[in-house]
């Protein structure tokens, strides 16, 4: 009968579960900022989600807020974040509010356009018309 003899560690063995900790925060960390940033999968009409400002926003959704968030990877304070809604799916005849940041997807025309504080965004400054009423047209 053969004995299994015990493993003998060398002391800087400890290290690497160190680093897989550290990697696990790491990735938790990156796992929270790609729910933030990622596209949303299936969004009903009318559906608002937050991404970072870096992504760019899709086809049929309008910005409808800007703000500012650590998770977005700065350090400036300056907008990052953004709240975007979708639009496809929503009835003719129907009136939102979207930061002037994007164009309104087609079937849709701009009908008023005013200054918003919720849709400062670093791209833009002072007091000038920075969003829309827009309405579904077709």
């Amino acid at each position: 009968m053969l004995l299994a003899r015990p493993a003998v560690r060398h002391p800087k063995e400890s290290r690497p579960k160190t680093r897989l900790r550290t990697t696990g925060m790491a990735l938790a960390g990156a796992a929270a900022m790609f729910a933030l940033t990622a596209a949303p999968a299936h969004a009903a009409p009318g559906d608002v989600t937050t991404s970072c400002a870096s992504v760019v926003t899709p086809t049929g959704y309008v910005d409808v807020s800007w703000g500012y968030s650590a998770s977005c990877g700065t350090q400036s304070f300056n907008p990052n974040i953004k709240q975007i809604k979708q639009l496809t799916g929503l009835p003719v005849g129907t009136v939102v509010q979207a930061c002037g940041s994007t164009y309104q997807p087609a079937g849709w025309i701009q009908t008023a356009s005013y200054y918003s504080s919720s849709c400062v965004y670093a791209a833009n400054g002072g007091f000038n018309n920075n969003a829309w009423t827009l309405k579904r047209v077709s």
